[in-house]
C-alpha cells in the first residue's frame, strides 16, 4: 500500500534542475524557482561554461559533476541530495533552459491536492499549436507506446517537468543515465504501484539547444523500451 501523501507547499517541495552548458538561462530560471520554493538545487553536469556560477547568482544551491554523466545521473544526484532532508516530501524536476515556467509550479501543487499519485508529469498536449509537427507526432507515438508499458495513460511521456513524491524517489536511484532515464522513471513508478497524474503546462520554445545525441540517445531509448516489453 502506498503511504498517504502530505500536501505540497513551498516549504516541503525541493527542486532539482539538471543543467549542462546553460549559462545563458540558468540564472533566471533558478531565481524564478527560488521565488516559488525554499529549496532549489542545480546539478551542473560537467559544463565547461559558467553554468554553476550563474546558478549560484540565481540563488540556487549547486552540485557540480566533474564530468558529463548524463541527465539521468544529474537527476539522481539531486534525488539523493534531497532524500537526505526529512522535511522534503516532494521533489520537483524542471529543465534549466527556460522551457518550463516556474510560475506553473502551483499547478503541480493543485494536482497533488486532488489525488494520491506518486508522480506528476507535465503535459503540453492540451494545446499543441506551438509544438513543431514532427515533435508532436513523435511525442504522441512514444507516449502511446510507453503508456501501454506503464498500464496507465501518460499523455506526454517526453515532458521533463515533474513532481515526485518522497515515497517513490528511492525507487528511482538506479537505472539508465541519460535522457532515457525519464522514460524509465515512468515504467518503474508504474511497476512499483504508483499512480501517474498529468498536469497541464504551457508549451514554451525559445533558443534552447537540445543536448540529445540523435543516434546514441535514440538507440538507448528503443533499447530500453524493448527490454521492458520483453519483461512484460
Amino acid at each position: 500500500m502506498q503511504e498517504q501523501l502530505r500536501l505540497p507547499t513551498r516549504h516541503n517541495v525541493a527542486a532539482v534542475i539538471p543543467a549542462y552548458h546553460e549559462a545563458a538561462h540558468v540564472r533566471e530560471v533558478a531565481a524564478r524557482v527560488c521565488a516559488q520554493l525554499d529549496r532549489v538545487l542545480v546539478v551542473d553536469d560537467g559544463s565547461h561554461d559558467a553554468t554553476a556560477e550563474r546558478a549560484r547568482e540565481g540563488g540556487a544551491e549547486v552540485i557540480v559533476h566533474p564530468e558529463n554523466r548524463g541527465k539521468g545521473e544529474a537527476i539522481k544526484t539531486g534525488l539523493h541530495h534531497w532524500l537526505g532532508e526529512p522535511e522534503v516530501e516532494f521533489i520537483l524536476l524542471l529543465d534549466a533552459d527556460g522551457q518550463h515556467l516556474p510560475e506553473e509550479i502551483s499547478r503541480f501543487f493543485s494536482a497533488a491536492a486532488g489525488c494520491d499519485a506518486g508522480l506528476f508529469v507535465g503535459t503540453r498536449m492540451n494545446d499543441v499549436r506551438e509544438m513543431p509537427f514532427i515533435r508532436r507526432t513523435v511525442n504522441r507515438y512514444m507516449s502511446h507506446r510507453i503508456s501501454r508499458l506503464c498500464g496507465q495513460e501518460v499523455p506526454d511521456t517526453q515532458c521533463g517537468y515533474r513532481m515526485i513524491a518522497r515515497a517513490l524517489a528511492p525507487h528511482l536511484l538506479a537505472g539508465t543515465s541519460r535522457f532515457d532515464y525519464e522514460t524509465e522513471m515512468l515504467i518503474v513508478a508504474s511497476r512499483k504501484g504508483f499512480r501517474i497524474a498529468s498536469v497541464p503546462i504551457s508549451t514554451i520554445y525559445s533558443d534552447e539547444v537540445s543536448s540529445i545525441h540523435p543516434l546514441r540517445d535514440t538507440f538507448g531509448f528503443f533499447k530500453l523500451i524493448r527490454r521492458y516489453e520483453k519483461e512484460s
